[in-house]
């Protein structure tokens, strides 16, 4: 029900969508709340960025968390343990805590209204960590020895044997990350503090709301523009995301 007020809501006017008792089906159906979007609101350059942030975001969190997953579920090394338990506490701990740590240090480096400001803090999660390492852990170890003892290194058997194993958790990473990147909006609205690095979220919460009301017909029509691209990913990815989430072996 509430999505489909919000689309039906994004072709009605300003008038109508204040009416009380409110109306359920349009009565002059209206293009005026995406138009201004996309003529008077340079959508596509905040669709851009964020389109660029939560791409390689997504492809630092598949490279980096299965790259320390493996390690931590097929590698023997010192502190292994002491390394896992880490990643555990640091899933626990609320991102607000960090948050103004965080700022600083972007500050510092100088890369306040980058794209390496809203990529960089973002490339590797602990959940992504932990969901890796569970997966591999389910990859028998026979099959990793045998390929050792065929003389292939540990970057061989990550990339050729262990990566083409894991489409279904790559798949529901995917998923969670780029929603995740997608909908962020503290982060971007404190870091991106000119208008052309704005990502949708805030663009959406900045320019929808004015100094004395809200529009409430451009609000959702760009929520409807913003939720597109994660039903369609959802879409495309969802066998594989279920099959992420309930097996804990390979297939």
């Amino acid at each position: 029900m509430p999505f489909a007020w919000m689309v039906l809501g994004s072709v009605k006017t300003q008038s109508e969508l204040l009416r009380r008792p409110p109306t359920w089906w349009p009565e002059s159906p209206t293009p005026d709340n995406f138009a201004a979007w996309f003529v008077d609101l340079q959508i596509d350059r905040f669709f851009l960025n964020s389109t660029v942030v939560a791409v390689f975001t997504v492809l630092g969190n598949l490279l980096f968390c299965s790259m320390v997953g493996y390690a931590l579920a097929k590698i023997e090394f010192v502190g292994k343990r002491a390394l896992f338990v880490l990643v555990m506490v640091t899933l626990m701990v609320p991102g607000v805590v960090t948050f103004v740590p965080l700022f600083v240090v972007v500050s510092k480096l100088g890369m306040v209204s980058t794209y390496p400001a809203l990529i960089l803090p973002f490339l590797a999660s602990p959940l992504g960590v932990f969901l890796m390492r569970q997966f591999i852990m389910g990859i028998p170890d026979t099959l990793i020895e045998a390929a050792r003892i065929d003389g292939a290194g540990e970057i061989r058997i990550f990339a050729g044997i262990v990566m083409p194993l894991c489409g279904a958790p790559l798949a529901t990473l995917a998923i969670l990350t780029f929603l995740s990147s997608w909908n962020n909006f503290l982060w971007p609205l404190v870091v991106a503090q000119n208008e052309d690095m704005y990502t949708l979220p805030v663009a959406l919460s900045l320019y929808s709301t004015g100094q004395n009301a809200t529009n409430y017909g451009i609000l959702l029509a760009g929520s409807v523009l913003v939720i597109t691209p994660v039903l369609v990913l959802f879409v495309a990815l969802q066998r594989y995301f279920v099959q992420g989430i309930a097996m804990t072996g390979i297939k």
